[in-house]
């Protein structure tokens, strides 16, 4: 912190500059009021960057949060946001001990864009009474909020709000674009306050509480009541954990030298969600455009996001009186422009034209925000994810009918090639054998041909599961019951474990035709047929003690081949 120190101040008080409006409206979004998104913006900003894992992070009241707070607020009311709150800081602190920070990797790149999309549309949503200056009708679905709220005010229109509204977006929209550096959110907001006082707008103010919501005692819920509390919190820690390590990386790749520790990030979040509620706070998450604003005003240590905080505790002491006169409006403008800006059209059509897959996982996931709770979009953008790439990995998994002259030495005669290669075939599989790919490996199995042997192939099988095993021996009780003699070549020696504890091989083990090398099974494959009386005696190495030279031979030709 000693570094930079004047940097490090002045990026913190730009993003200040950028979160006040954005802690005014999400406090307000979440149901519990301005006063508790500035007191989320202060406590969890000043906590989460001394105990979290990233030099960079800027933490507070998030969008991705208020979507799942206001449900809570609605069912529980203002206390049971509080207990929640609480209640995911110890969650996020047992993640954190865990060491489960290191798993945000496996988390595909269109769930994160899906979900993103997601929190986009209903932040855009959650803003229509606001915008349109109509108190918030009944109802937990956001969509269906948003258009009752429409339906209303089509009975009824006024135009100050939305002008309001409009105006505010449209000027953070193309001030962002020419001049990225100058904070427009707060410039449209205090023209918009300024507007509204001189014209004497009818319109909402912070000030005044929005209709439809009780006043919260801000206390927490009874002890009998916390168990019908378990689940919300277990999705607030989730989500928090989500989007603190999400913003954390997106602070990485945006910088040369700095990397963050996930599971101090997750520690930092808890100690920051446990402090919160005690000064009646609404849960908090790492930001991901605070943060990027930080980066980009040039941060490089702790210091910016304290002072960011430390900021915002001033206004909260000094400028209070004026921030309660800001109408609603303008604060919706705030967050409709934001929600604008969260969806980055270029990643997310590139996104969709990568593969067909990440399309639908995409899609699925965007969907699932809108109609469920953020969690179960993810869980289930992750199952779709999953079962995609199972699908094309078993796709991976091959049978191949491969010619016997390339493991037969070049000592046999043309027409011993011919007799071999007519009854015995050899199959080599390729790729994974697992439960997604066993079917379709049992059914081209079972439609070889009728030839006297079979040789299975196996060095190339990169991993099996009891599924796969099974199957497998399933395969070759068919082929036996046919009257086919079935040998295996090449078994891996970490797959020896799964074949055996499913005793899919011992009978061949025991008949002796499992072997390490293919020209062994081929050769004990000729003898097979000698012995059976279908290649004729003279046909090649046709005794005993010219097999046993003939297959010592030919192991010596085959590696040193390989």
């Amino acid at each position: 912190m000693r570094r930079q120190p004047r940097r490090d101040l002045m990026a913190g008080f730009t993003v200040a500059i950028v979160a006040l409006p954005l802690a005014l409206g999400f406090g307000i979004s979440s149901g519990l009021g301005a006063e508790a998104g500035l007191a989320t913006a202060v406590v969890a900003g000043v906590l989460a960057a001394v105990f979290g894992g990233s030099n960079l992070q800027v933490s507070g009241p998030t969008g991705a949060m208020t979507v799942v707070l206001v449900p809570i607020v609605h069912k529980y009311g203002a206390n049971g946001v509080l207990t929640v709150g609480f209640l995911a800081g110890l969650l996020l602190i047992g993640l954190a001990l865990v060491r489960a920070g290191r798993y945000m990797a496996y988390i595909p790149a269109p769930v994160v864009e899906g979900f993103t999309l997601g929190i986009a549309g209903i932040i855009a949503l959650q803003q229509v009474p606001a915008a349109l200056g109509v108190p918030v009708p009944e109802g937990d679905n956001t969509a269906v909020v948003a258009w009752r709220t429409v339906r209303d005010f089509a009975s009824g229109p006024h135009g100050a709000a939305p002008v309001l509204a409009v105006s505010v977006a449209v000027v953070m929209l193309l001030g962002a674009r020419r001049r990225p550096t100058v904070p427009f959110s707060l410039l449209a907001v205090a023209a918009a306050t300024v507007s509204a006082q001189v014209a004497h707008l009818d319109v909402a103010r912070i000030g005044e509480l929005p209709a439809g919501l009780p006043a919260p005692d801000f206390g927490f819920v009874d002890a009998s009541a916390l168990s019908s509390l378990l689940a919300p919190a277990v999705a607030v820690a989730a989500l928090a954990a989500l989007e603190s390590l999400l913003s954390a990386t997106v602070a990485d790749g945006m910088t040369v030298n700095q990397k963050h520790d996930p599971d101090r990030e997750l520690f930092g979040q808890g100690i920051a969600n446990l402090a919160t509620p005690l000064f009646g706070g609404v849960p908090a998450t790492a930001a991901i455009a605070r943060t990027a604003v930080n980066v980009r005003s040039g941060a490089g240590s702790r210091l910016a996001a304290i002072t960011h905080a430390v900021v915002l505790a001033g206004v909260v002491f000094a400028a209070a009186p004026l921030v309660e006169r800001i109408p609603l409006a303008a604060l919706a403008g705030v967050l409709l422009a934001t929600a604008i800006r969260m969806v980055e059209v270029g990643s997310v059509r590139a996104m969709a034209r990568a593969t067909r897959s990440d399309a639908v996982i995409l899609v699925a996931t965007a969907a699932a925000t809108l109609a469920l709770d953020l969690v179960k979009a993810v869980i289930l953008g992750l199952l779709v994810a999953g079962a995609l790439a199972l699908r094309a990995v078993a796709k991976d998994a091959r049978l191949e009918n491969v010619p016997l002259h390339d493991d037969l030495s070049e000592d046999h005669s043309a027409e011993e090639h011919a007799l071999l290669a007519e009854h015995i075939v050899a199959y080599r599989i390729d790729g994974p054998l697992f439960f997604a790919a066993a079917h379709r490996f049992l059914l081209e199995l079972s439609d070889v041909a009728d030839v006297q042997v079979v040789i299975l192939r196996m060095s190339r099988v990169s991993t099996i599961d009891a599924s796969g095993a099974l199957v497998l021996g399933d395969a070759v009780d068919r082929l036996e019951a046919r009257g086919i003699a079935v040998y295996v070549s090449g078994i891996r020696p970490d797959h020896h474990r799964t074949l055996d504890a499913l005793g899919v091989v011992d009978h061949l083990r025991t008949a002796g035709r499992v072997f390490a090398t293919t020209p062994e099974a081929i050769a004990d494959a000729r003898r097979h047929l000698h012995d059976a009386g279908i290649l004729p005696v003279g046909a090649g190495h046709d005794t005993t003690a010219e097999d046993g030279a003939g297959i010592t031979a030919e192991i010596g030709r085959w590696e040193r081949a390989r």
